[in-house]
């Protein structure tokens, strides 16, 4: 994605109610800069339906001086919800840093969003923070790798 897709990540954004933005952005706007700025940091594809419509929005970026860790941002659009898109997206991202050489998929969501945590905890083995009302979630993208001990067991809630 570049930014001369921004008619689709608008398109896709005018889909996403303002709750839905506000959870994801921290605000219920999201500008042609405010993309500029994303691909700065990070990777990002659109899922498109059938149509050519854009249902969703996935991004990883690197977490900064952490070597192999990398950050995921998901939103699918509100009336598309529970249709596999998230689950799509999130493994081609997850399949995406794997090939460049991330070990940890990081994601930081609200603990009551339990779609988004079904989502990572199938993505490969996954460890659970809870920070007041959010969980840090981490998910080894290469659970078999000798120097990544704990990882086999199982998730903390």
């Amino acid at each position: 994605m570049t930014v001369q897709d921004w008619h689709l990540v608008d398109a896709f954004h005018q889909h996403c109610s303002e709750t839905s933005l506000l959870h994801r952005w921290g605000r219920t706007r999201f500008a042609r800069r405010d993309l500029s700025r994303l691909l700065a940091h990070a990777e990002c594809w659109m899922g498109l339906d059938a149509d050519e419509e854009p249902v969703g929005l996935v991004c990883v970026g690197p977490v900064s001086g952490q070597e192999g860790v990398v950050d995921l941002g998901l939103q699918v659009a509100d009336a598309r919800h529970r249709q596999g898109i998230g689950t799509a997206l999130a493994r081609h991202a997850a399949d995406a840093a794997r090939s460049r050489g991330a070990h940890t998929l990081t994601a930081y969501t609200q603990a009551s969003h339990t779609a988004m945590i079904r989502i990572l905890d199938r993505l490969g083995p996954a460890r659970h923070t809870r920070d007041g009302p959010y969980f840090e979630i981490h998910v080894a993208l290469d659970p078999d790798s000798p120097d990544r001990p704990g990882w086999h067991q199982a998730a903390t809630r």
